[in-house]
């Protein structure tokens, strides 16, 4: 296939335009802009940094990287610690929902492990490790487009929500790019042993978000 052959199919499992349905959802940004966390593009900028180097983003890299490593038989395992570090319903439900909907739009691309996984939650970083795998997709690559799709989802979500102007948008998803390839770095040569987070108030949003009263994402 080679490397051009591999970004190609890249850029489009982590198109917007790939259904995994990630613009439904905020990642409890909804709730952190109505509490007031989040405001301006300073203040998104600080709280996506902090997504990255000491939250779910920080954790789903390793959990990729390790998915794209393990054997078939590791992978439930890896799956089912996926869904245990999900400190919410929501968060939960985030996961698993892309994660299914990435399974069923990646059927054009043959992934053993994805096509024989049983009939339970796949979460997303999961589903992306296994199928880039499959295809032979370099393990730096996938993680690097994974956390910039992350991010500039979660941006997406921002210009809507606070509201922020496009222009505003694209200077936050410039000022995390180091952040990005930070994050990318240091999750080459982690452990599963460095899982984890420390986003309380994210993941404090994430719980409060289910009983928000107007909502226009999914968490």
């Amino acid at each position: 296939m080679g490397e051009q052959g591999a970004l190609l199919r890249l850029l489009t499992w982590l198109s917007p335009a790939f259904p995994t349905g990630g613009f439904a959802y905020s990642h409890a940004l909804e709730w952190s802009v109505e509490c007031g966390d989040v405001t301006n593009e300073a203040e998104l900028i600080a709280w996506l940094s902090d997504i990255l180097e000491h939250g779910t983003l920080w954790s789903d890299a390793i959990l990729l990287r390790y998915a794209q490593r393990a054997p078939a038989d590791r992978l439930p395992e890896l799956a089912k610690l996926a869904k245990a570090l999900g400190p919410s319903l929501e968060r939960r439900l985030e996961t698993s929902a892309q994660g299914a909907a990435f399974r069923e739009a990646a059927k054009p691309w043959p992934a053993a492990a994805l096509e024989d996984w049983p009939d339970d939650p796949l979460p997303y970083p999961i589903a992306i490790g296994i199928l880039a795998a499959a295809q032979a997709i370099p393990e730096d690559d996938t993680v690097l487009a994974f956390l910039h799709a992350g991010i500039a989802n979660l941006i997406s979500a921002a210009v809507r929500l606070i509201p922020l102007g496009q222009s505003a948008g694209l200077r936050a998803q410039a000022a995390l790019e180091p952040a990005i390839l930070a994050t990318a770095t240091l999750t080459r040569t982690a452990a599963l042993d460095d899982l984890g987070t420390a986003c309380w108030r994210s993941d404090i949003a994430s719980m409060r978000h289910e009983t928000q009263y107007t909502r226009l994402f999914r968490t």
